[in-house]
C-alpha cells in the first residue's frame, strides 16, 4: 500500500498540491484547483507520489499535457495513463545559439576550417525542487575519431542564464585534399562532425540522474491518473470594444418580460447555464445590478411553481444566480461564522456516526451522538447569531424572496421563511459545511471519516434550518432592509490569506538578514503577518498606508516569485511559493489599495543592498524610483472582477451558441405568425418566450454586437498568426 498524493505542475513548478490519502493503491483525491495562468508555460503536468517520511518522497509517475493540447482535453473527465519519469523527460527550454564556419590559412600556408560556437543564453530552464538552478552548458564537438569538449561558467540561481562565451574548434580538413594511400588515415571530413550543446546543473552532479528511483520504466505498471481539466483562453480587447454589448447586457433587469432580455436569453441558450451564470453574476454584480435582475429572474421561476413546499428546489437561472452570488459575495460570512468550529471538527478525531450498519469495532453510539449534538448545537447557534455579518447584497435578495413568495402563495404562513431558508441553509451553510475545501474554509478535501460527520451535521443543520425554533427570528433579520445600512465596507472584508517567506525586517545576531516562513492575512483594512495561522499578529500594515505593490527581480536575492509591498514605512520583501500565488497576492494587493491617495508613480524594481539600489545604483535609500509603477483602475475590493474578461467570456459563449439563438429567433417568428393552438410544441417549446416580439427584438440586438466584436476578434487572429514565428516572443 502506499500513502499517496498528487502536485499540479506549471513546467517544472509546483503551484498546487493535494492532501496525502493514505494506505491505498486507488486514492481518491475529490480536489478542485481554479487558477489563473500568470505566465507562459509549455506544459501543464501532474505528478503522483508516494510519501515518505525518513527520505524524498518518491516520484511514481506523471502525466503531461502540451499547452496546444489542453483544448482537447477541455470539459471531459478522462483517464490518463502515468509515464515514467526520467532526467531526459524532464528537460525543458531554449538555448540561443551563433554558430560560424571560418576559413584560416596556416602557417605553412593551407586553408583549414574554424567552427566558431557563440552560446549566448538559455530561457526557460527547469526548476529543480521548485528554485533556480546553477547551470552551465558544455560544447562538444563530436566526430568518429574525435570527442573535443569545452565549458561555460557556471550562472548562479537563473532559469534564464546569460553565457554570452566563444568556443573555437579547429577542422582538420587540407583545401587540396587527394587519398594518397589506402593505409593513410583520413583526414576529418566536415559532413561526418556534429556540434552538441549539453546543459547541467552544479548543484546535482553527485547524483546519476538516471538512478534516481527504482520504479519500471514500463507504463502499464504505473497506473492512471482520472482528471476532469476545463482550460479556457481568452484574447481580451481593449475596453471600448465592450461597450455595446455590456450596455445590452446591463439593461436586463429593466427589460419587460425579463425572459426577452439579453442575460435570460444566454442562459437559456448555453449547453451548460453554469458557463453562463459566472461571468453574467460577476458582471451585474460588479455594477449594482444583481438584486433586480435575480429577483425578476425569481420571480418568473414562481409563476411555474405549483407547491409552496417545493420553492426555489430546482436547479434554474434564477437559483444558480444566487447560488454563484452567495458564494462570490458569502465567503467572508462563511469564514467568520463556520471557519472556527469547522476547523476544531475536522482537527479532533471525534466520530459522529449514529448509523449501527456503519459503527466501527469499539464505537459507543451514544457517545457519538453526544459529539454529533454538540457540534450541531455550536454550529447552529453561532449560524442563527450571525445575522449582522451577512453582507448586504444577500440580505436586499432575501428581502425580494419573502415579499415574492408571501404574494404568490396568501394563504401559507411558513412560505416566506421557506423561500430564504431554501438559499441560505440548503444552498449556503449546508453545502460549506459538506465541503469546506470548495468554500476556502480548509485547504484540502477532508478525510473520510471527517467527510461523513460533516455530513451529519449538515443533513441536522437542513432540517433544523427548515423547522427550528430560532429560525424565524434569524431569517426576519437576515431578510429585513433595515437591519443594514449601505453595502460599502464598514466591516473588514477577508480577501486571502496563506503562507509565504518574508525577508527580516531587522538584523540578525551576524548582521545578515534572512527569510522567515510567516502566515499572511490580508482583510479589506490591513496586511498582517504571523508565526501561525490563528496566532496574533507580529506585524501589520493599514491598507491605507499602502504605496505601491510591485514584482521584485529575481536578481535582488537570487529568488523567484518576489514581489514588494511598498509603504510608510521600508519596503517589505515577500516570496511567494509559486507564480501562482505571487501573482493573485499581488493583484488582490493592487485592487485592494488602488484608491489610496498617496499612491507612487514610479518605484525601485530591484531591492535596496549594501547601500545602493541594486537596479538604478543610486546610494540614497529615499530616491525615487526608476521604473514607472503598473497602473490600474480603482476596482470594488469586495468583488474582484475585471469587466472586460466577463464580457469577453459571455461574448465567446454568444458565438458558440449562434445556431441555438438562431432557433430561438425562428421560434419568435412562428409565435408572431401563427397565433392559434400550439400544434408542434417540440418548433420552441425547450425556450421560455413569454413575449415573441420583444426576444425577436432583443436576439437581433445581440446578433448585430456580436458581428461588431467578430471583426476585431478576427483581425487580431489575422495578425497573431501571421506574427507567430518558432522561437520569437
Amino acid at each position: 500500500m502506499r500513502d499517496c498524493f498528487c502536485t499540479i505542475n506549471l513546467d517544472q513548478e509546483e503551484v498546487y498540491r493535494t492532501q496525502v490519502v493514505e494506505k491505498s493503491l486507488s486514492p481518491f483525491f475529490s480536489e478542485e484547483f481554479y487558477f489563473e495562468i500568470p505566465r507562459t508555460f509549455q506544459y501543464l503536468s501532474f505528478y503522483v507520489y508516494d510519501k515518505n517520511v525518513l527520505q524524498r518522497d518518491l516520484r511514481i509517475g506523471k502525466v503531461a499535457i502540451k499547452k496546444e493540447d489542453l483544448c482537447n482535453h477541455s470539459g471531459r473527465e478522462t483517464w490518463f495513463s502515468l509515464q515514467p519519469i526520467d532526467s531526459n523527460s524532464e528537460v525543458q527550454g531554449k538555448v540561443h545559439l551563433e554558430l560560424k564556419l571560418n576559413e584560416l590559412i596556416t602557417e605553412n600556408g593551407t586553408v583549414c576550417q574554424q567552427l566558431v560556437v557563440h552560446v549566448k543564453a538559455c530561457h526557460g530552464l527547469p526548476l529543480i525542487n521548485g528554485q533556480s538552478c546553477d547551470p552551465y552548458a558544455t560544447v562538444s564537438l563530436v566526430g568518429p575519431s574525435r570527442n573535443d569538449q569545452k565549458k561555460t561558467k557556471v550562472k548562479k540561481k537563473t532559469s534564464n542564464p546569460q553565457f554570452n562565451e566563444i568556443f573555437y574548434f579547429e577542422v582538420t580538413r587540407s583545401s587540396s585534399y587527394t587519398r594518397k594511400s589506402q593505409f593513410q588515415v583520413e583526414e576529418e571530413d566536415i559532413e561526418k562532425l556534429e556540434i552538441r550543446i549539453d546543459l547541467w546543473n552544479n548543484g546535482n552532479l553527485v547524483q546519476d540522474p538516471g538512478k534516481k528511483t527504482n520504479i519500471s520504466s514500463k507504463t502499464d505498471d504505473l497506473g492512471s491518473l482520472r482528471l476532469n481539466i476545463c482550460y479556457t483562453e481568452d484574447y481580451v480587447l481593449p475596453s471600448e470594444y465592450y461597450g455595446p454589448l455590456k450596455t445590452l447586457l446591463l439593461k436586463s433587469p429593466d427589460v419587460q418580460p425579463i425572459s426577452a432580455s439579453s442575460a435570460y436569453i444566454l442562459g437559456e441558450i448555453c449547453r451548460d447555464k453554469n458557463d453562463a451564470v459566472l461571468p453574467l453574476v460577476r458582471l451585474l454584480l460588479h455594477h449594482d445590478k444583481l438584486v433586480p435582475f435575480a429577483t425578476a429572474v425569481a420571480e418568473l421561476d414562481l409563476k411555474d411553481t405549483q407547491d409552496a413546499n417545493t420553492i426555489f428546489r430546482g436547479n434554474s437561472l434564477a437559483t444558480r444566480c444566487l447560488d454563484e452570488m452567495m458564494k462570490i459575495v458569502g465567503r467572508h460570512y462563511l469564514k467568520v461564522t463556520l471557519k472556527p468550529i469547522l476547523d476544531e471538527i475536522c482537527e479532533s478525531s471525534k466520530s459522529c456516526e449514529i448509523d449501527p450498519i456503519k459503527l466501527k469495532e469499539g464505537d459507543n453510539v451514544e457517545n457519538n451522538k453526544e459529539n454529533l449534538r454538540y457540534y450541531v448545537d455550536k454550529l447552529f447557534s453561532t449560524i442563527v447569531k450571525s445575522s449582522m455579518s451577512c453582507p448586504t447584497v444577500m440580505c436586499d435578495i432575501f428581502y425580494s424572496l419573502r415579499q415574492m413568495a408571501t404574494q404568490r402563495f396568501p394563504n401559507d404562513p411558513h412560505v416566506q421563511y421557506s423561500a430564504v431558508s431554501s438559499f441560505v441553509f440548503l444552498r449556503f451553510f449546508a453545502v460549506a459545511v459538506v465541503s469546506p475545501h470548495t468554500f476556502h474554509l480548509r485547504l484540502h478535501h477532508p478525510d473520510p471519516q471527517t467527510v461523513r460527520t460533516l455530513t451529519l451535521i449538515s443533513k441536522t443543520i437542513q432540517t433544523l434550518g427548515s423547522w427550528g425554533r430560532s429560525v424565524p427570528k434569524f431569517l426576519d433579520e437576515i431578510s429585513s432592509t433595515e437591519t443594514k445600512v449601505s453595502s460599502g465596507t464598514s466591516e473588514p472584508v477577508h480577501l486571502k490569506e496563506g503562507e509565504m517567506y518574508k525577508r527580516a525586517q531587522g538584523r540578525t545576531r551576524i548582521g545578515k538578514k534572512n527569510f522567515k516562513k510567516r502566515w499572511f492575512c490580508l482583510t479589506s483594512r490591513e496586511l498582517t503577518y504571523h508565526k501561525q495561522p490563528g496566532k496574533d499578529a507580529i506585524y501589520t500594515i493599514p491598507v491605507k498606508n499602502i504605496l505601491a505593490v510591485e514584482k521584485l527581480e529575481e536578481s535582488s536575492f537570487n529568488k523567484k516569485n518576489m514581489f514588494q509591498v511598498i509603504h510608510t514605512e521600508k519596503p517589505l520583501y515577500v516570496q511567494a511559493n509559486n507564480c501562482v500565488e505571487a501573482n493573485e497576492w499581488i493583484d488582490v494587493l493592487c485592487r485592494v489599495s488602488r484608491c489610496n491617495q498617496n499612491r507612487l508613480s514610479s518605484y525601485h524594481p530591484s531591492a535596496y543592498l549594501n547601500g545602493n539600489w541594486l537596479c538604478c545604483l543610486e546610494t540614497s535609500e529615499n530616491a525615487l524610483g526608476c521604473k514607472p509603477c503598473t497602473a490600474g483602475v480603482p476596482a470594488d475590493i469586495q468583488i474582484d472582477i475585471d469587466e472586460d474578461r466577463e464580457t469577453e467570456r459571455i461574448y465567446s459563449l454568444f458565438t458558440l451558441s449562434l445556431l441555438k439563438l438562431q432557433k430561438m429567433e425562428e421560434a419568435c417568428g412562428t409565435i408572431a405568425v401563427y397565433q392559434g393552438p400550439q400544434k408542434e410544441p417540440d418548433d420552441y417549446s425547450n425556450f421560455v418566450i413569454e413575449d415573441s416580439v420583444t426576444t425577436f427584438k432583443t436576439i437581433q440586438q445581440i446578433k448585430s454586437v456580436v458581428e461588431k466584436l467578430d471583426e476585431p476578434h478576427e483581425k487580431y487572429r489575422k495578425k497573431r498568426s501571421s506574427s507567430a514565428k518558432y522561437g520569437s516572443k
